[in-house]
């Protein structure tokens, strides 16, 4: 698996559940199917796993078995596929992935091209600082490994701590780090609210039972806190507790969403207000992440001018000292 995912792979990914989609719903069998986008798939990588998969189905084994023995898809796509199958609706949760797929990609990229500016502020104003202390024989090196390195190793840390396949410890740390990141924190909060609202509205539209919906969904919002509450509702629901009302209680909701939600289930238009949600939360998060690209170069400009600031002084401070010194004798 890839160490960062980005958005050109969720797009391939896309591409591999639309086509599945456009074909299966024209009445051809899955195996056809498979093999015609075999011979040109989204990415070569596809070829093995397809090919795999045509080797298993070839054993009269299902599509969601075969799957889930490969290993290959993230399990919200294996349950979306396995509830499309028992329900007779395989094309409509291929339609639903691939829709899923290209909001992932667009968010990426929405927020990659936001964070461009201020990543390019902070390696020039570190350059800047480095030929500052440089021609003034000053600790540059130091400078500019101060700079950067640990910067780089926290992105590397996050990046790995935040894939999939780490574990919940890794993930929850991440999340832990994230939350206490002013405006940041909120927005990554809010898109993880963003996915599980999306996600439950396309489980819910596919058939999936409430229940399991609920934590297919909250893995898939990719917050391993969302993930432990909705898990802990289990015994509660099944003494009858709803989903609205375990929703009001837990304090990772917003008043905006249980409201939403509960209006949703009691008027039987609970996909409306999910759809609603995954749009409302999904604009919010992206509002906050652009608010931290827009004052993140702010921030820095600010801070190098300190440092700039600090370097004249002390290079003056030296200068003054030097006189000093020499004119004792």
């Amino acid at each position: 698996m890839a160490f960062v995912v980005t958005p050109r792979q969720l797009n391939q990914r896309a591409e591999f559940f639309h086509q599945l989609a456009q074909l299966t719903s024209a009445g051809i069998g899955i195996i056809p199917v498979l093999e015609q986008i075999k011979r040109s798939p989204p990415a070569r990588s596809y070829r093995e796993p397809l090919q795999r998969l045509l080797d298993e189905l070839g054993q009269g084994a299902t599509v969601a078995d075969s799957l889930h023995r490969l290993g290959w898809l993230p399990a919200f796509d294996l349950a979306l596929i396995e509830a499309g199958e028992r329900s007779g609706r395989i094309d409509t949760c291929f339609r639903l992935l691939a829709g899923y797929y290209n909001e992932r990609a667009r968010l990426i990229r929405q927020m990659i091209a936001d964070l461009m500016y201020p990543v390019f502020v902070y390696h020039l104003s570190v350059f800047v600082v480095t030929l500052l202390e440089f021609l003034w024989s000053g600790p540059w090196l130091l400078v500019f490994l101060g700079g950067l390195v640990p910067v780089y190793a926290a992105t590397a840390f996050l990046a790995y701590a935040s894939q999939d396949q780490r574990g919940d410890a890794w993930r929850a740390k991440t999340e832990a780090i994230s939350r206490l990141i002013p405006v940041l924190g909120t927005a990554w909060h809010y898109l993880a609210l963003s996915r599980l609202a999306a996600a439950l509205e396309a489980l819910i539209s596919a058939g999936v039972n409430i229940f399991e919906a609920w934590e297919l969904a909250a893995t898939a919002s990719g917050s391993p806190a969302l993930r432990r509450a909705v898990t802990s509702w289990k015994p509660k629901m099944i003494a009858g507790q709803t989903p609205s009302e375990a929703v009001r209680a837990c304090r990772l909701f917003p008043d905006m969403f249980s409201n939403l939600y509960t209006s949703g289930e009691v008027s039987g238009k609970l996909d409306e207000s999910l759809r609603h949600l995954n749009r409302l939360y999904d604009e919010e998060g992206l509002r906050k992440l652009h608010l931290v690209a827009t004052w993140a170069p702010r921030m820095i400009y600010f801070s190098v001018a300190l440092i700039v600031a600090y370097i004249v002084i002390r290079f003056w401070i030296g200068y003054f000292n030097q006189i000093n010194q020499l004119s004792h004798f």
